[in-house]
Formats: C-alpha cells, structure tokens, sequence
C-alpha cells in the first residue's frame, strides 16, 4: 500500500479508501448499492486491514445509520491504528432540524455518529454538502468547537462548488476557524467536471481530494460494453448513478480493455490507476461487495501507467473547451520571454 498526506496535514491515509455505503441495506437505494451483513462487513474491513488501508468513509445517512454501526463493530480494537471519516447534512429524521448544516443539527448528529460507530473522537468529520439557508460561518463554528473539544480531528466538505470552498477557506481564515483540509468529490475517467473550476482551488489551496465513485457507479468496471452487460446483477443495472455520456464512455471503456490486456490487467484496474496518477488525488474510495471485487480493486495500486496510456485516455475522456478556460489558454501561452501567443487551436475547422 501506498500513503499520502491528508490535505496539508501531518497525517497520513492510504491511497485506497475503504467505502461502506455497501453495509446495510435501510432503504430502497442501499438495497441497491449492496445490503451487506455484518459478517460480510467484518470479512471486507479484515481484508483491507491487511491489505494495508488504514482509511475508511462512511456517512450517518448510509442505510440509516447501519453502515457507521457495522464500521465501528468491524474495526472493533483496530479502530486505534486507522482513520475513519463520516459526515453529516442529510436528513435523518422527520423533524425541521433534523437535516441541514445548523449548530443544532451538527452537535445532535456527531453525538448520534459517535454512538454508532463505538467511538469518541471522528478523525475526519465531512460536511455532506452544501446547505443554503445555514450561514457558512455558523457551521464552521460548530465544527470548530468539535476539533477544541476533542470530539473530532480534521474538517471536510464534500460536493461543494469551488466558490464555495474557497469563500468557506477565506472564513475560516478570517475567522480563525478550522478549515476544510479536504473535499469528497465525484471524479472518474468518464466524469472530469471538477477539472474545470475545483481541481485548481485544490491545488492551490493544498486542499486534498477524496474520489467517491471512482468507477462511475460501476460502469467502469469492465462489466459493461457496446455488446451489453456481463452481470445483470450489477449496481449500476439497478441505479444508473452517476450520469455518464454513453457513448464517449465506451470509447473509453474500449481503449482501457486494451491497456489492460497489454498490463495483464483488468479494466477497473485500470480506471482506479488513471486516478491515482491525477496529482490532485490524495485518496480513492472504493467501496466492495465480494471479496474477489476488493481484491481486485486494491491490485490497482501496483498498476503503473505510462505516458502513452495516459495521453490516449486523457484524449478520450478529455473536457471540451469552456470559457474563460480556453482564455486562459490563449492569453498564458506568451507569458514568458521568447514566447510567442498561440492561436493554433483556433484554426477554421476543414
């Protein structure tokens, strides 16, 4: 296994995540996601253990609160030498404040998630996202007094707008506030969106970068081509999230097969290697129903891609030209001396 640094702290996670939105089954969509028992649980927290993970996501929403429940019971003595991450935002129950970023709702909810998981201190509390009506700085006040009392280590976010994240750095700075040291977010070979706005803040700010769904809800699994779908019991059979362009998808789909065959690899291999060669990715969240799945999940960080593979995927999955993106582009290209402004990409289309 291999470790980054968490953000631009001092603390250290695998490169691969161990994902528990597969434990439990509350609910029409966790049914669908995995249903796992608790002996399922204990067998794929135990295999990652000794994999070498040390880093392991969930969230109070996942099945109801079940999946931080069978975490907690999984790691049992473990949970002193791993850093476990949750969050909160979703709704969890019928009253008005029982849902949302407020002080209110925050302090119920960590006790709730403490309680679940067996433990007294979270060491990465993750907001779910973005909470309009809450002020940004009342929640990262409330998640200040949770860091001073001991109850929680670092602060995250999840599935926030670049703006967004940065205005929430400039608070915290201001304010002198615990900051965001992460961001949880959608990313994969057939969804690169972050890459336009969010990646850059990233990097600037030293902000590090959790991939949720790094194989497209499964559609990068390699159980899934032109010709049909090899597993009609798939996840992504039963719940086609996250939307994903078909037919550019397949075309990336093809030219992984490829690289993969050469590598003595498999295509979702492949997928989770493209991430882990992005600079921006501190960690990737994988998350398993089989064993075998995990297994070969976690090979993936043995793959090593070369500058060819990466070029031809990079092409294939690559975004088209947004503004002010490609202004960029054209205004930088003569920055330094002896540079002359490039208007190549701009040539009348034969």
């Amino acid at each position: 296994m291999l470790y980054s640094q968490l953000g631009n702290t001092g603390t250290f996670v695998s490169r691969i995540c161990f994902g528990t939105m597969t434990f439990g089954g509350s609910g029409t969509i966790y049914q669908a996601m995995g249903a796992l028992t608790q002996g399922n649980a204990d067998a794929l927290v135990s295999q990652s253990l000794d994999a070498g993970v040390n880093f392991f996501d969930t969230a109070n929403v996942y099945a109801a609160g079940e999946s931080e429940v069978m975490l907690g019971k999984a790691l049992g003595a473990k949970r002193k030498d791993v850093v476990v991450a949750t969050k909160t935002f979703g709704r969890v129950g019928a009253g008005v404040n029982d849902v949302g970023l407020s002080r209110i709702h925050i302090l119920r909810a960590i006790e709730d998630s403490l309680k679940r998981l067996g433990t007294d201190y979270i060491d990465l509390y993750q907001i779910h996202g973005f909470d309009p009506l809450t002020p940004m700085e009342e929640t990262l006040s409330a998640l200040t007094d949770l860091v001073r009392d001991g109850k929680v280590r670092y602060v995250g976010c999840s599935n926030l707008a670049a703006w967004q994240i940065a205005k929430a750095l400039g608070i915290s700075a201001r304010e002198h506030l615990e900051k965001f040291v992460t961001l949880q977010a959608y990313y994969s070979l057939a969804g690169r969106d972050l890459e336009r706005e969010i990646v850059p803040m990233l990097l600037d700010q030293k902000v590090g970068l959790l991939v949720w769904s790094p194989l497209a809800g499964g559609f990068l699994s390699g159980k899934f081509t032109r010709g049909g779908v090899s597993e009609e019991d798939s996840r992504r059979s039963k719940f086609g999230f996250p939307p994903v362009n078909l037919e550019k998808t397949y075309d990336i789909i093809e030219a992984m097969q490829a690289i993969a065959k050469e590598k003595q690899a498999t295509v979702a291999q492949i997928a989770l290697a493209w991430l882990l060669h992005q600079p921006a990715v501190t960690s990737v969240i994988i998350g398993a129903r089989k064993e075998s799945q995990l297994k070969d999940n976690l090979a993936s960080i043995d793959v090593k891609l070369e500058a060819a593979d990466l070029e031809k995927l990079n092409k294939l999955s690559e975004l088209a030209p947004e503004y002010p993106g490609w202004m960029f582009v054209v205004q930088g290209s003569d920055r330094r001396p002896g540079q002359v402004r490039d208007w190549s990409g701009f040539a009348p289309k034969k």
